[in-house]
């Protein structure tokens, strides 16, 4: 058997689930209605769903300790927009939503425009424009 080639969700642990859905809801996220009030909340993407989730519940399901991590964990998320301008754009509004800047909308050296922010829970977020990575009619990046 192959495992197939996908990313269907991606679950965030968080410290107070209810200040992280407050943070993606102001982002403008809709929360899907399988969300369980007070266990997890489901948002949906483009390409995939985001999954919020009490950070020690987590790290028990997938039988990890929950131990304080460095603020960098090795992964960040990405969100690819359609123009230049939409970076910076999507960094003042995470910022206004309760994010904090890491590194504001920056010309990248191959060619795109990239920032990034942290979530509440210190989770990284780039937005980014990569001229390369055409953004179909359904939000999806095709990445050639």
């Amino acid at each position: 058997m192959t495992l197939p080639a996908r990313l269907s969700i991606v679950t965030l642990g968080v410290a107070d689930l209810a200040r992280s859905i407050a943070f993606y809801e102001a982002l403008g996220w809709q929360r899907k209605s399988s969300s369980i009030e007070g266990s997890i909340a489901w948002f949906g993407t483009a390409d995939s769903t985001i999954g919020l989730f009490p950070w020690e519940e987590l790290a028990q399901d997938a039988n990890l300790p929950a131990e304080p991590r460095a603020p960098f964990g090795g992964i960040t998320l990405a969100i690819n927009v359609e123009t230049p301008d939409a970076v910076a754009a999507g960094l003042d509004a995470a910022v206004a939503a309760g994010a904090t800047l890491l590194k504001p909308a920056t010309v990248a050296d191959w060619g795109g425009t990239s920032g990034y922010f942290a979530d509440p829970d210190g989770h990284p977020w780039e937005i980014a424009h990569n001229p390369g990575f055409p953004i179909g009619e359904d939000g999806r990046v095709r990445i050639p």
